[in-house]
């Protein structure tokens, strides 16, 4: 028999994980804070977070925190912590779904769950074509090989391939800082400023990206696969991405607080780029970009501005 799976957490993509794993047969339960929401939706088998999905019948929904062989935790990172210590007593490991870093501890979300088994799976993969059943990879990254082995065989789907990695805080990194560099893409297109621009921040942010992993214990190589480039060029290009739209948005001219007035998901670039620029000085690392988009966010800067910080910096090698 299948390993039981609990993914908690009830936004876009903990439900497309879920549809996902209950479509391939898998036994899923599917965990939401509001036991109204998770009755609606055991009637509806709809979720206005993935408003063109069906939840597969075999799919359990519930508002308790349930036990199973494996937990993927889908929650936003600012809200993992709490619902750790929610979680009842079991040796089941932790899948971490998520992306960020926690504000005020600049943790990254495997730096959160002390000695529990932990694993990331992460990589570029929009939640709307995961749950449509198109093709895509991802990493499941831990440095147990034995508990990477069993994941990777628990988790697989005929439409999503995973690839293993012993490097989980490279992999955690990378889906962190991508979205801080997709606001800056983002930025760039909505104010006009050209292709060649994007492309330059997008191969400048993954130079960065890949210091602060060797910083902090992961491997720079990393960053050049699925967790780091891969994540990077989907969020920098695509238009579903949250982060990039967001940063078009600033890029038009309007205001955060205009934007995140007609917004209800959670955009995790926003958080994400202060913690990290903090995490980055802790340890010694220039990211120029981060910094930029840090300083946008807060309205320090404009775009005309920020573009002229970063093209007047000194003339260095590659």
């Amino acid at each position: 028999m299948s390993e039981t799976i609990s993914v908690i957490g009830a936004g876009a993509w903990g439900t497309a994980l879920a549809v996902l794993l209950a479509r391939a047969g898998k036994p899923v339960t599917l965990w939401m804070r509001n036991p109204e929401t998770a009755a609606e939706l055991t009637r509806t088998r709809h979720n206005p977070r993935l408003p063109n999905a069906i939840l597969p019948e075999n799919l359990r929904l519930t508002a308790e925190l349930p036990t199973a062989d494996i937990l993927l935790m889908a929650v936003p990172t600012q809200h993992l912590r709490a619902i750790l210590t929610q979680l009842p007593p079991s040796p089941a490991p932790l899948v971490l779904c998520c992306k960020g870093l926690e504000s005020g501890t600049l943790s990254l979300p495997p730096e959160l769950t002390g000695t529990r088994p932990t694993a990331m799976l992460t990589g570029p993969n929009f939640a709307h074509e995961i749950a449509a059943n198109l093709p895509a990879a991802a990493v499941l990254a831990t440095p147990d090989p034995t508990l990477r082995a069993a994941l990777m065989t628990a988790l697989k789907t005929s439409t999503l391939r995973l690839y293993g990695s012993p490097d989980i805080i490279g992999a955690a990194l990378g889906g962190a800082a991508k979205n801080v560099i997709a606001i800056a893409a983002g930025a760039v297109i909505g104010a006009g400023l050209g292709e060649n621009a994007r492309a330059a921040l997008i191969t400048r942010g993954l130079a960065e990206i890949a210091r602060l992993a060797a910083a902090l214990g992961g491997r720079a190589e990393t960053v050049s696969g699925l967790s780091g480039l891969g994540d990077l060029l989907l969020t920098c290009t695509g238009p579903s991405s949250r982060n990039f739209s967001l940063g078009f948005a600033l890029g038009e001219g309007q205001t955060l607080t205009e934007i995140l007035a007609n917004r209800a998901s959670v955009t995790e670039g926003i958080t994400t780029a202060p913690a990290l620029l903090a995490r980055a000085a802790a340890a010694g690392v220039e990211m120029p970009i981060t910094e930029a988009v840090t300083q946008l966010l807060a309205g320090q800067t404009s775009i005309a501005e920020t573009m002229a910080t970063l093209m007047g910096r000194a003339l260095k090698d590659e």
